[in-house]
């Protein structure tokens, strides 16, 4: 792992908590009256889903600037990719997509638990390789 890596992955979670925030407010203040509480459900949960996400991407990133690692990167990439097929599914059907969109869902999903365990893995190993 770059230290390159680590700051395009903080810098893409900067992008994604900022357009999480435009997302919450648009959706707050222009399409609650107009969605179906169902809708409006999907809708909070994604935005939220992307903010936990992104912080936790941002958290990482700067982990690696201090500890870089292979795993690190894998779960960068992978807590990105699952917060666009995650949240990204979701706002595309919310505006209209066709259902099967609705299959990158559960795989953003699973990106996101991969990465989590995979970052885990690494902070365990990189833990065990610093004991004396």
């Amino acid at each position: 792992m770059t230290e390159a890596q680590a700051r395009y992955a903080q810098g893409a979670a900067c992008l994604l908590l900022a357009l999480a925030t435009v997302i919450g407010a648009f959706a707050t203040h222009v399409l609650k009256a107009r969605l179906t509480a169902d809708h409006y459900a999907a809708l909070q949960t994604a935005v939220l889903y992307q903010f936990i996400h992104a912080l936790g991407l941002l958290a990482l990133g700067v982990l690696a600037v201090q500890r870089p690692s292979r795993g690190l990167a894998i779960a960068m990439s992978l807590l990105l990719a699952g917060v666009v097929l995650f949240s990204g599914s979701l706002y595309l059907l919310l505006c209209g997509a066709p259902r099967l969109v609705g299959l990158l869902t559960p795989l953003g999903g699973a990106a996101l638990i991969a990465g989590w365990l995979v970052a885990a893995a690494a902070v365990w190993r990189s833990a065990g390789a610093r004991k004396p």
